[in-house]
């Protein structure tokens, strides 16, 4: 992967977002509804691929409504528009975007059907990319919009139309890993994925999601930022080798020969026909991820579908040891860098000089410090006092802000390393600190240390999970707008389903999960709470029909920010537990100062 040419590192602070642009982009789209007849267009800030970094060609999103967060919709209608987001950013996108033109709508299951219900009239017709929905989505949709006597019309990409200089597909190139690292042969892992084809009576599978292909075949790749994969599509038959579609720039005789035994590697263009070819067979689709223009042309030739979830999705949730171990080095590297820089952080901050994207560029820069740094994971949230209540808050060169003593920072980071893939955050004094905010600190580490510490059934999910890291919060009339974990991929998404630990995710937790242990709070124009590390299910040693969390992630937790009056003993016997842990893991990796300075912030409270 390539940093940016100009600093040489992997994040930039340019400003994305434009609202003055918003308006006549939108103005050009509506002159392209009335030339087609289209009522309203959906624009969601998705690709074909589902994913949550997308090439720069498809930041539709962003590009109509200047919005660039990571996830949300637009509605553009003839008069009226609207932009749907959920909790991580209301402080965000009326920032952003023009707000005499999009109304902020709260996401909700049934938001974007409500508002075109309350805004369009029966006889509407509401146009959508075929690519960029799944047929869950649309089927939902058109349900609640029949009743209303709105058309959905599938329509080729309307904002495609009006963007004169919209970006090329990436046709960077794939690489293979290892079975060392992967832990099983790609051929292994097809042999297994044929079987439960043959169990559903699927003669072939259609693979869309890249990180599904891309765990499959034992391949990697740089065509978006932050996310090592390749961007391709897979038909999978239940006997004989894969077919995967890319970008023809990507087919070269080396990675063909690479990959025979498992795939053949064909230009994206020939995706479609291939489908065609499916006339009475069996194709199984993930109705949920899969883009509804393909299931469409399935459906057309007579293909009969099978709508289930990807099955490569819950198999690399499932760590297996070599993934183990890999994520495990991943953590150790990552902490090592994380202390160099806190140690940093706490010598600079106090003189007040400090800005945002120094903080930034200094923490990538004890990350490349080790030599395995492929990528930082996501952008680095750098959130100083009240820029640390924006969840998902990103600096730029027009919001950067200096760091004043006696503020908080909030820092959310990640790295991908060769070996695995990182998320960490730590919120940090720079000063005294105040009642609240020791009161606030705390309450957000007993819900992260619950969730630490619990055991929990086979067969419980993430949503029985999730009041055990707000209980503290609740209990005060305090909560926070996001989840309290996700799943994380081993050298690939930070973001992984299905995992999660949130009151909405029902997906069962299983041996070998990774996921985010991330309560926090957040009291907008003063500051931001949250503390992260990974953690993975593993077996309880209580009894057989139960698991437990094993901490991976071991970098100290500001011990001036705790009122100890708060915590039980239980509680503080972990914590020392935990910071004894984190010092005898890389004390010994360390420069004689920055040992020094673990040995100071993970001293026994």
């Amino acid at each position: 992967m390539s940093a940016n040419a100009k600093t040489n590192r992997f994040q930039t602070f340019e400003e994305r977002t434009n609202p003055d642009l918003v308006a006549p982009r939108v103005n050009a789209l509506r002159d392209q509804l009335k030339a087609n007849n289209i009522d309203a267009f959906l624009v969601p800030r998705a690709d074909a691929h589902r994913g949550e970094n997308v090439p720069a060609g498809d930041e539709r999103l962003a590009y109509i409504s200047s919005f660039t967060g990571s996830a949300g919709t637009a509605i553009v209608g003839t008069e009226k528009a609207a932009l749907v987001v959920d909790g991580r950013y209301t402080l965000q996108a009326p920032k952003q975007t023009d707000t005499n033109i999009f109304e902020i709508v709260d996401l909700s299951p049934t938001a974007t059907a409500d508002w075109l219900i309350a805004n369009l009239k029966k006889g509407n017709k509401v146009g959508y990319d075929g690519w960029l929905h799944t047929p869950k989505e649309i089927e939902t949709l058109d349900a609640k919009l029949a009743k209303a006597g709105i058309e959905l019309v599938e329509v080729s990409n309307m904002v495609d139309a009006i963007w004169e200089d919209r970006p090329a597909p990436p046709t960077n190139d794939i690489y293979t890993l290892d079975d060392a690292q992967t832990g099983k042969s790609a051929a292994d892992k097809l042999t297994e994925l044929q079987k439960q084809m043959a169990e559903k009576n699927a003669d072939y599978l259609v693979l869309t999601l890249p990180e599904s292909t891309n765990w499959l075949l034992n391949i990697r790749g740089s065509d978006i930022s932050n996310t090592p994969v390749s961007l391709g599509f897979a038909i999978v038959p239940q006997q004989g080798v894969t077919r995967c579609f890319v970008q023809p720039e990507k087919i070269n005789p080396v990675i063909q020969a690479e990959l025979s035994d498992v795939t053949v590697l064909e230009p994206i263009e020939e995706l479609e026909e291939a489908l065609t070819s499916t006339t009475t067979d069996a194709v199984w689709f993930d109705d949920a991820t899969a883009p509804i223009k393909l299931v469409n042309i399935a459906k057309s030739v007579g293909a009969t579908i099978i709508n289930d979830k990807d099955p490569i999705v819950i198999a690399k949730a499932r760590k297996n040891p070599a993934e183990v171990e890999g994520m495990k080095a991943a953590q150790t590297s990552d902490a090592v860098a994380m202390v160099r820089f806190l140690s940093w952080l706490d010598a600079e901050a106090p003189k007040g000089k400090l800005t945002e994207t120094e903080i930034v560029e200094k923490l990538e820069d004890c990350r490349r410090q080790s030599n395995e740094l492929l990528d930082i994971s996501f952008e680095t949230i750098s959130g100083s006092g009240p820029n640390g209540a924006i969840v998902h808050y990103r600096v730029t060169e027009n919001t950067n802000r200096t760091l004043n003593p006696g503020e908080l920072m909030l820092v959310d980071s990640g790295g991908q390393y060769r070996n695995g893939t990182t998320d960490i955050t730590r919120t940090m004094t720079t000063g005294d600190t105040t009642p609240d905010q020791r009161k606030h600190f705390t309450l957000v580490l007993k819900g992260m240390i619950a969730l630490s510490r619990v055991h929990f059934h086979k067969g419980a999910t993430g949503a029985h999970l999730d009041v055990l890291a707000r209980q503290f919060l609740w209990n005060e009339g305090l909560n926070y707008a996001h989840g309290t974990g996700h799943g994380v991929g081993a050298l690939l998404g930070v973001h992984e389903g299905p995992c999660g630990i949130s009151g909405i995710n029902h997906n069962v937790l299983e041996e070998g999960n990774i996921l985010s242990n991330e309560p926090g709070f957040y009291l907008e124009g003063e500051y931001g709470i949250r503390i992260e590390n990974l953690i993975m299910v593993v077996p309880s040693e209580k009894n057989d029909k139960f698991l437990k969390f094993e901490t991976l992630t071991y970098t100290p937790i500001d011990l001036r920010l705790i009122d100890k009056d708060l915590m039980t003993p239980e509680e503080i016997e972990w914590l020392n537990d935990y910071h004894q842990q984190c010092y005898d893991l890389i004390a010994d990796r360390l420069e004689d100062d920055k040992k020094e300075w673990l040995k100071q912030a993970t001293r026994a409270i």
